[in-house]
């Protein structure tokens, strides 16, 4: 029989490699991605709002914009402190809180909102952090996701390449089953009483697939360690399929690189 992974383990491995690098470099040019999800919910001035897995501050901030009371948590503190600077930059009164998406620092429906872009999603112990987003938000309050889909360019392509050079841990689900309605409606059940998916796209703008390669591999702790765990004898490998992978999904020729990047678009209302 195989043996369940240690997903408590798998969880302090994660906060070390999102501690790598620097992700709010590469968080913030999906900003667009947190506007348009507070557009889907349909924030109301005076709601009070949860951005879990916040990064540095996207869902948070696009919230704030929105004129609501909203607060932020995660579990890398570089991170956090990046999103309270960003936010004193714009004007914004927003508490930014080091916390678990899998044990949220909140009481029972504290929010009439509860946002991740990007975020819970990479969660190793799915069903809890499910769990978790419907604890603290209110009767009839929304859930609002960004998640990578299985297909898409990220989901299926950026994660599965790597996944096939530096394998996880045996027994952890991927995080693009988020980007699934069947499996969405496997995590929230009966405790919600609509879900709605729609498939958008975020478009990557880099100068070249060789400059977002560098970039990425400097400050995405993910694709960084990835490239450590393979070492000198694979990194060549690893290199080379990265950028078959953009160079293949680039619309933009030789003058740069724009390749479309599916993910999936949930509300879910809280029964």
């Amino acid at each position: 029989m195989a043996v369940a992974p240690d997903l408590e383990a798998v969880k302090r491995i994660q906060q070390q490699v999102w501690s790598q690098g620097d992700f709010s470099k590469i968080g913030v040019s999906a900003q667009i991605v947190a506007e348009e999800l507070c557009e889907a919910v349909d924030v109301l001035p005076g709601e009070r709002v949860l951005d879990v897995a916040c990064g540095a501050g996207n869902g948070a901030i696009a919230a704030s914009r929105r004129h609501t009371e909203a607060v932020g948590v995660d579990y890398v503190a570089a991170l956090l402190e990046r999103a309270r600077e960003r936010a004193a930059a714009e004007g914004y009164e927003i508490e930014f809180i080091e916390g678990d998406a899998e044990a949220l620092p909140f009481e029972d429906a504290s929010f009439d909102v509860v946002l991740s872009t990007f975020g819970v999603m990479f969660a190793p112990d799915q069903r809890r952090a499910a769990d978790e987003l419907l604890r603290v938000c209110k009767p009839g309050g929304r859930i609002g996701m960004a998640n990578w889909t299985p297909e898409g360019l990220v989901g299926g392509g950026v994660f599965a390449i790597t996944a096939k050079h530096a394998p996880p841990p045996p027994g952890v689900l991927p995080p693009p089953l988020w980007g699934t309605e069947e499996r969405l409606r496997e995590l929230f059940g009966d405790r919600i009483s609509e879900l709605r998916l729609e498939k958008r796209h975020l478009n990557f703008r880099y100068p070249s697939p060789e400059w977002w390669l560098d970039y990425f591999r400097t400050y995405f702790g993910p694709l960084k360690v990835s490239f450590e765990r393979v070492g000198q004898d694979g990194a060549a490998d690893l290199q080379n399929d990265l950028l078959e992978l953009m160079r293949s999904h680039n619309r933009a020729g030789d003058r740069a690189l724009v390749t479309p990047a599916e993910y999936a678009e949930v509300v879910a209302v809280r029964a």
